[in-house]
């Protein structure tokens, strides 16, 4: 009779046996479809991670809906275990370790000096088949083909409960792209349905089984030929003690405990125990000492063995006691039978069955690899107890016996996260490296994706986050996650700090290196000046100190300094011709020592960071300095990292968004709406790929307008162009001027290529405005107030109302305000109400 119960998971719906069927017959094409779409590891973090968070919460409905699968005993345990595993950090970690990065599917470049791309890309379809006596191996093993981007098949034994297929399913509900449910199958069914198991993998490229060799051997009949196997099977784990070591106590109480822990149901536990000796009377009178510590243990929890558990059990103590006669064994055993010692002259390794029961046996070292060798392929944990000397010998011959784990005695069940599974990386061995060669039309493409798709994210939700809310979310940050303190410039207000993990950095930096390579730097051939601001925790100089070490691009790592004459020698002596600085920094280094570095004639590049060259001094540079890039070398911030970035055909202040790192929204300056398309708005970015803090919907202070259309470089990355800070609008005198218009006007009427700074001053009568302009550079301070106020109407005005005074001075650009830490120019500088910058040196 068929079975109507819907006990089967396919692609996002609960089906019966015969819709099963039919659907498995047509397997190859579900998998095409699935496959012809590829899998962002952010949609598989941010489920993950959604799960993770209604596991842990005792009120949420998914616990409730999953409560009828679970054991009633020990569902708290199982809820913490599956939540530890999808927690987004956890999973980010092993992302990092096994495959390299939080988005290895991506076609980047490994070496940025050779345009080769690539990526580790999903094999296709992974067929799992899970073993029946561990409740969370078959869905935590779909969980790491899915991160490795694959459509994923899991058996599930016809005695399990559906614990399997309804937490996957509850995975796949917290994706609204519908992505994980197109690439998640759970069949529930017996091995001796072999004719399902064919269908199941026929068109796998790896099937991945857990169980003992008759296990794998059944499924291997079904494995195509080319298809990857993956044997997760039954291993065999031994403890080795010295002298020392086994005469002491606390090592004997420690690995009775790895003994008795799990029953010996993991495959780390101990089966033999290995004494470095020769000795039978050594070996006799250890084992006494062993089952005195084992009878030391609680009892275990009263447990019916299956009859053919107990036949192995009864027949292997009978055997031994047999071979006492022989003078080849002697068996200790508990009354009860709770636990068994079992001394054996013979070194071979042997298989316990378990329960508490151990073989004890001789093994000198010198015979360690000709014993343990022939059984390589069986063996995993190796738990040591010696002398640091001995430790560090007996792991190098273990190692190389054939053993993948050496761990103390006491902890030879215990691990740590992201740790190597018999000696092999599960998303490596469900992946494949892939690799692209292009020609130098590619020089500049950091990333291939990039002109092949867009990067889609979900859309954010929740309330603006400002710098009060970001700084209070730093007092709330993990100490374990604070592992690099930046501060901020403080260029818009009381510097901030900023927390991050060296992982979060690394991706960052990582990013950046791809952002600079887009903006036409050139890491086999430029020569490049680091002339950031460094020091205070400020993390400019360090930053793209770490940018060109992962470009391998050649750097003099000077900074900026205030010896410009010292810095034009070096530039002049070490043949740089790029140049990485703050605008302010760079445009007084050029000016100051003009004469030798125009005699040099050899700078080529400019890339910039945390301020802007206006077009005028864009020409400047170009035609009094001869230099042929000013580009962006980033944007970015403190707290969030890089931003975005400059193709060589952006201009201006138009960049490209790091969207494999965020996602960008802009809305009204004054509410929480998306503004119309094209116009300017209050940009706000939602922070990916971050484990250590989260930032969603960060109000950074910034403004813009996103840009239509595809860039003419090809990128699909979304581009936006930067427009001012909201704080280079001001309030004065009842009207709302805005800096940026008067550097246009300065650039436009006045040919103002210098730099310049608004001060606003409170007097008895009226508020004043002035414009500080460097000498060198600008007209008489009156004629440019004249076109100042013939231009601007709502200056004019409010001179004209006597509710300002408006006035013009020329300085030495040296005179002008800069942030002690970053170097930068604050473009307006508020010194009303006492507000007086701590330095202002005019």
């Amino acid at each position: 009779m068929t079975d109507t119960i819907n006990h089967h998971y396919w692609q996002g719906a609960f089906i019966g046996d015969d819709e099963a069927a039919d659907r498995l017959a047509a397997l190859p094409a579900a998998v095409e479809a699935a496959l012809a779409e590829p899998l962002d590891t952010e949609t598989v973090l941010a489920a993950c991670d959604a799960l993770a968070q209604a596991l842990r919460d005792p009120d949420h409905p998914v616990r409730d809906r999953l409560a009828p699968h679970l054991p009633t005993d020990g569902a708290e345990e199982l809820y913490a275990e599956l939540a530890a595993f999808l927690d987004r950090g956890a999973l980010t970690r092993k992302l990092r370790r096994e495959l390299g990065g939080t988005a290895p599917q991506r076609l980047n470049r490994p070496d940025a000096k050779e345009t080769v791309y690539e990526a580790w890309a999903p094999v296709g379809l992974v067929a799992h088949i899970a073993p029946g006596n561990a409740a969370t191996v078959a869905p935590l093993s779909l969980i790491e083909g899915l991160l490795a981007g694959n459509v994923n098949v899991l058996k599930t034994s016809s005695a399990d409960t559906l614990l399997a297929a309804h937490l996957l399913a509850e995975l796949a509900a917290q994706d609204p792209t519908g992505a994980l449910a197109e690439r998640i199958i759970v069949l529930r069914f017996p091995s001796s349905r072999q004719d399902w198991l064919r269908l199941m993998c026929a068109p796998a490229d790896a099937v991945a089984v857990w169980g003992g060799e008759l296990a794998v051997a059944g499924v291997a009949a079904h494995v195509p030929a080319g298809c990857r196997l993956v044997e997760w099977g039954h291993k065999i784990s031994f403890a080795y003690l010295t002298r020392d070591a086994w005469a002491d106590q606390a090592t004997l109480n420690a690995l009775a405990e790895d003994v008795c822990l799990f029953e010996q149901q993991a495959c780390s536990s101990p089966q033999v125990v290995y004494l470095d000796t020769e000795d039978t009377g050594e070996l006799h009178a250890f084992c006494d000492r062993l089952a005195a510590a084992l009878a030391a243990r609680p009892a275990p929890a009263a447990q019916e063995l299956d009859p053919a558990e107990y036949a192995e059990l009864t027949t292997t103590e009978h055997l031994a006691r047999l071979e006492e006669h022989l003078g080849l064994t002697r068996v200790l055993a508990a009354p009860d039978g709770t636990w068994r010692v079992m001394a054996d002259i013979r070194p071979a390794l042997t298989a316990s069955p378990l329960h508490r029961t151990v073989w004890v046996k001789p093994l000198p070292r010198k015979h360690l690899m000709a014993t343990l060798r022939p059984m390589r392929r069986y063996l995993q944990t190796a738990g040591l107890a010696g002398s640091r000397t001995d430790i560090a010998e007996l792991s190098t011959l273990v190692l190389a016996a054939g053993a993948t784990r050496v761990t103390p005695i006491g902890a030879m069940t215990a691990g740590y996260f992201g740790e190597p599974h018999d000696g092999v990386y599960a998303l490596q061995r469900y992946s494949r490296r892939v690799a692209v060669q292009a020609d130098e039309r590619f020089a500049t493409t950091a990333c291939l994706d990039d002109l092949a798709r867009p990067v889609a994210f979900p859309r954010p939700a929740g309330p603006l986050l400002d710098k009060a809310a970001v700084r209070d979310l730093n007092l709330g940050v993990d100490r374990g996650d604070a592992e690099l303190y930046f501060r901020s410039g403080g260029s818009t207000g009381t510097p901030a700090l900023s927390l991050f993990t060296y992982e979060d950095y690394d991706t960052q930096m990582r990013a950046a290196a791809r952002g600079l390579l887009a903006a036409g730097y050139d890491p086999a051939r430029d020569r490049t000046a680091n002339l950031f601001y460094c020091g205070g925790m400020y993390g400019g100089f360090i930053s793209f100190f770490s940018i060109l070490e992962r470009l391998g691009g050649v750097q003099m790592p000077m900074a900026a300094g205030p010896d410009h004459r010292a810095t034009a020698e070096m530039i002049v002596a070490y043949e740089v011709d790029t140049l990485f600085g703050m605008p302010s920094y760079l445009w007084q280094l050029l000016h100051e020592e003009a004469d030798l570095l125009r005699s040099y004639g050899g700078i080529r590049k400019i890339y910039y960071g945390g301020e802007h060259f206006t077009d005028e001094q864009r020409r400047v540079l170009t035609e009094t300095f001869g230099i042929e890039v000013v580009h962006s070398i980033t944007y970015g911030s403190t707290d969030l990292g890089p931003l975005g970035y400059q193709c060589t055909r952006s201009t201006g202040g138009v960049h490209h968004l790091h969207a494999d790192l965020h996602t960008l929204e802009i809305v009204e300056v004054d509410a929480d709406r998306p503004v119309a398309p094209g116009e300017t708005g209050r940009l706000v970015f939602t922070t990916r790929a971050r484990r250590g803090q989260h930032l969603d919907r960060y109000v950074i202070g910034d403004l813009g307008r996103a840009l239509p259309g595809r860039c003419p470089c090809g990128s699909h990355a979304p581009r936006f162009e930067l427009l001012g800070r909201l704080g280079e609008v001001m309030r004065v005198a009842t009207y709302f001027l805005n800096y940026r218009r008067f550097a246009a006007i300065a650039e436009e009427h006045l040919r103002y290529s210098g730099e310049m700074q608004a001060v606003l001053t409170s007097g008895p009568a009226r508020e004043g405005l002035t414009l500080r302009m460097e000498r060198s550079h600008a007209p008489d301070p009156d004629t440019a107030r004249d076109a100042f106020l013939a231009t601007y109407p709502e200056v004019r005005s409010a001179v004209a109302e006597k509710l300002l005074d408006f006035t013009v001075e020329t300085v030495d650009g040296a005179a002008l305000f800069r942030t002690p830490t970053s170097g930068k120019l604050p473009a307006v500088v508020d010194r009303r109400n006492g507000q007086r910058p701590p330095d202002l040196r005019a």
